[in-house]
């Protein structure tokens, strides 16, 4: 089966590139999620963080 396939992508005229720009998008992702978190403030992680145990607008169903 996978000897199909890579016998069939072969057959496609341009398709190398998008290996390519899936790596890159990853890559960019990652990197501005890695920045993202050494610039956070310290009060907002705190408060984000304590979310889960806040129990004044807890609601019940």
């Amino acid at each position: 089966m996978l000897k199909f396939v890579k016998n069939h992508m072969e057959s496609i005229t341009g398709i190398e590139i998008y290996p390519m720009i899936s790596l890159l998008i990853f890559f960019i992702f990652f990197v501005v999620l890695f920045y993202w978190v050494f610039t956070a403030k310290k009060e907002y992680i705190t408060i984000v963080s304590n979310i889960p145990l806040d129990t004044k607008n807890d609601s019940t169903l």
